[in-house]
């Protein structure tokens, strides 16, 4: 059991790398995309719904394959490299699912207090930085979880396109060894494993905002 875990553990920290790094565009997507969704212009609003529609309406395997073997071609000739590709097929599909998700807790964010701020004459960029953001990250916080540890799953998909993850090595190790009971249970036990430190991660940061909010209401 001990020699298959070298080739999973290296295919882990890829499956790692991916799902940082696709979260952190995904959250930044999500946040811009409610925004526009949320925008007194229009074409910002035709935008946002636009790449919200488009990528919750199609496969993430198909955008995947598009990123990686199309973009390539005329008229495009734009050739990704396999891990940006991982990147950013993830991190824009996650972002329009979390988009939604944003759009309903800027909302849910009490009028009265933006009609106070308004009142006390703070510069729009403050009210939204310390007054409507952190309010809404923190009720955005629990659905939030569950689109990362599904962008987490999402990263087995990225072996398909040549990128040695953890499912990767997973059939590689399969392949060469027939031992595939142990090697595909290691490797359930391991995406679990970091299914559960994206939920305790996201725990912790939801104990830390609410408790600041609190004090801030004091």
């Amino acid at each position: 059991m001990t020699e298959l875990l070298p080739l999973l553990l290296e295919g882990m920290l890829v499956t790692v790398r991916i799902t940082c790094l696709a979260s952190l565009l995904a959250i930044a997507l999500a946040v811009l995309a409610a925004l526009a969704k949320l925008s007194p212009w229009r074409g910002l609003r035709w935008v946002a719904n636009a790449y919200i529609e488009v990528f919750r309406g199609t496969s993430l395997l198909v955008q995947l394959f598009w990123l990686f073997f199309v973009l390539p071609l005329p008229p495009f000739n734009v050739t990704l490299t396999p891990f940006l590709v991982a990147v950013l097929g993830l991190g824009l599909n996650i972002g329009a699912y979390g988009a939604e998700v944003m759009r309903g807790a800027l909302l849910a964010v009490p009028r009265g207090q933006l009609e106070a701020a308004i009142a006390l004459n703070v510069p729009p960029l403050h009210r939204f930085l310390d007054i409507v953001l952190p309010q809404a990250l923190a009720k955005a916080i629990p659905p939030a979880t569950n689109l990362l540890i599904e962008l987490l799953k999402g990263t087995s998909l990225v072996s398909l396109i040549t990128l040695a993850d953890l499912t990767f090595r997973a059939n590689q190790l399969v392949q060469a060894t027939f031992r595939t009971t142990e090697i595909f249970s290691l490797a359930l036990l391991i995406y679990f494993l970091l299914a559960q430190s994206i939920n305790l991660l996201m725990r912790r940061l939801d104990r830390r905002l609410n408790r600041g909010l609190r004090k801030g209401s004091m």
